[in-house]
């Protein structure tokens, strides 16, 4: 009897997931509509699970450019930019030219702009970590447009400290294992580390 309700259960976990592929849902409603309900849930989930975990080791793993990863991980999942090579050394790489450029101004342990507000230093070290993760994530093929937000969080002191970058990785990290979930539940063949160069970005649903 035991057998045949876990059998059951594992049926109707099955149909649940079938039922919930967006090619699925996209038959019987509009791709924009289909999408833009993948976003809501999603993009929402993906936000609370991260500044849940904050809340609760009260540790910055929530931090304004995820909400533009979020975005671009649910909507073009399969685009470059969204893959998890992208997303996690794109990050990385603009928390890391942030630092950098803290130092090279002098402003490492000096409050935030948003505290002081801005001043020559805090101008060169913001123009210098934009324009150099910038060119970094092309040349390196890493690019991920919300680290440039990431680069500037740090460039402009909100987050100057070395010792918060792990937690900011983390946080990234989380966000990915997300939305590799989500996506694969949803029939969208999320990759796990790179997305291949004939990969379609476009058309996932059809019109």
């Amino acid at each position: 009897m035991g057998l045949r309700n876990e059998q059951l259960r594992w049926q109707l976990a099955k149909g649940l997931v079938r039922a919930l592929h967006l090619e699925t849902l996209a038959s019987r409603y509009s791709r924009t509509t289909v999408m833009a309900a993948f976003n809501l849930i999603n993009g929402g989930l993906s936000i609370a699970l991260v500044s849940f975990v904050a809340l609760e080791t009260q540790e910055a793993f929530i931090f304004p450019s995820l909400g533009a990863t979020a975005f671009i991980l649910f909507y073009v999942p399969l685009a470059q930019p969204a893959s998890p090579r992208n997303t996690l050394c794109g990050h990385l790489l603009g928390a890391l030219i942030g630092l950098f450029s803290l130092y090279i101004f002098g402003l490492q342990g000096h409050a935030s702009a948003f505290a002081t507000g801005v001043d020559l230093p805090r101008v060169g070290a913001a123009a210098l970590s934009l324009g150099l993760t910038s060119c970094l994530m092309v040349l390196l093929r890493i690019a991920h447009p919300p680290a440039g937000a990431t680069t500037l969080i740090v460039s402009l002191g909100l987050m100057p400290d070395p010792a918060q970058l792990p937690i900011l990785m983390a946080g990234v990290t989380l966000l990915l294992a997300h939305a590799f979930v989500m996506n694969r539940l949803a029939g969208i063949p999320y990759p796990l580390w790179q997305t291949r160069a004939d990969t379609p970005t476009t058309g996932m649903l059809r019109q």
